[in-house]
């Protein structure tokens, strides 16, 4: 069963963030746009650079209303050390959640049982706590949150703009489609 137009689950988890420890709840999120980006571990190769590329675009999420959650099956504790000892990570502006209970990874549908981890799942959730997309792949295979961006951006708009709808690549002030019986075989 899909996420995508569900509310997320109640929790709370304890993150590291600008230097303190900070508690992250699904109330906490409300009101505002959230990305929540689920990695397997701190500490391993591919998502050093994830971090690093959320982190270059960090300024662009700010400024489209939004915050940005790093989640790992660490703790807070190992996401401090893991800051303050990867030249990547220690760029992070955001705060990384720890997930060891594995709630959060379960309640996304990112949990992988055998190896006690995350799979790599992006979310989009709107002010409400509603999921409007979501991404999930294997391990191996890093993310481009350039495009977690643009997702988010087409979501901001199709939610300001009922009854428009954005078409493959959009990117923000392209056109977008209005659909309508007309339209039907003619795109």
């Amino acid at each position: 069963m899909s996420l995508i137009n569900t509310q997320i689950q109640s929790f709370e988890a304890d993150a590291f963030h600008n230097g303190k420890f900070v508690k992250v709840s699904n109330e906490s999120m409300k009101g505002k746009w959230s990305v929540v980006i689920f990695m397997p571990a701190a500490f391993t190769f591919n998502c050093p650079t994830e971090v690093e590329d959320a982190a270059e675009h960090y300024a662009e999420f700010q400024k489209a209303g939004a915050e940005v959650y790093i989640v790992t099956t660490d703790t807070h504790f190992s996401h401090k050390v893991w800051h303050e000892t990867s030249p990547a990570v220690g760029k992070a502006k955001f705060p990384l959640v720890g997930d060891p209970t594995h709630k959060l990874t379960n309640a996304f549908g990112v949990h992988i049982p055998e190896a006690g981890l995350a799979l790599r799942g992006t979310f989009v959730i709107n002010p409400e706590g509603v999921i409007k997309t979501m991404e999930v792949h294997s391990n191996e295979i890093a993310r481009d949150v350039g495009e977690t961006l643009r997702k988010l951006k087409a979501a901001q708009y199709t939610a300001s703009h009922p009854g428009e709808v954005c078409p493959a690549k959009w990117k923000e002030g392209a056109k977008t489609i209005a659909p309508s019986l007309d339209l039907v075989g003619k795109i």
